[in-house]
């Protein structure tokens, strides 16, 4: 039974790296097509983001900051600045 168990859980755990690794994908931009970090912001104020912090990771813009009460970390396309992901506290 506990080989069932860990037998599982590796494998989400490598679907959820597979996940991932595509959302990356969809980040892989010529960094003289990318908007500005100041424009990402304002796009995320747009969208109702208390923004904290924007950083640059896997080729996408990460925005940490505050939606709805929580804490969040959202992932945006460069170029377009479209939502691609997020993480949040449940």
């Amino acid at each position: 039974m506990k080989k069932l168990i860990i037998l599982s859980l590796m494998t989400l755990s490598a679907a959820a790296g597979i996940a991932r690794a595509s959302e990356n994908h969809e980040c892989n931009v010529p960094k003289d097509k990318w908007m500005t970090e100041d424009a990402m912001k304002a796009k995320a104020v747009e969208l109702g983001y208390d923004v904290r912090q924007v950083k640059v990771e896997d080729g996408c813009y990460e925005v940490y900051g505050i939606k709805d009460g929580k804490k969040v970390e959202a992932i945006f396309n460069p170029e377009t600045g479209e939502q691609i992901g997020s993480e949040g506290d449940d």
